[in-house]
């Protein structure tokens, strides 16, 4: 389920100008969080937000690897 959410958050990235991009990033981690517990089931919920706890920077190290190709 939260593989879904990266797009969205770069989507949001690319259309605001005004935030710096680990602002967007902190905002699409708590909003990530936030659907997170919305979620019923305990082990869904754990695995969803396990997932936000990627830290900025090693999104941005993902990032420049994917750019790269590899």
């Amino acid at each position: 389920m939260p593989n879904f959410l990266t797009p969205i958050v770069l989507l949001l990235a690319s259309m605001v100008g005004a935030c710096s991009s680990q602002q967007v990033f902190d905002s699409g981690q708590s909003w990530q969080r936030n659907e997170c517990h919305k979620i019923i089931d305990s082990q869904q919920r754990s695995r969803c937000l396990a997932s936000t706890s990627t830290t900025y920077e090693e999104y941005q190290r993902q990032a420049e690897k994917a750019q790269k190709g590899g």
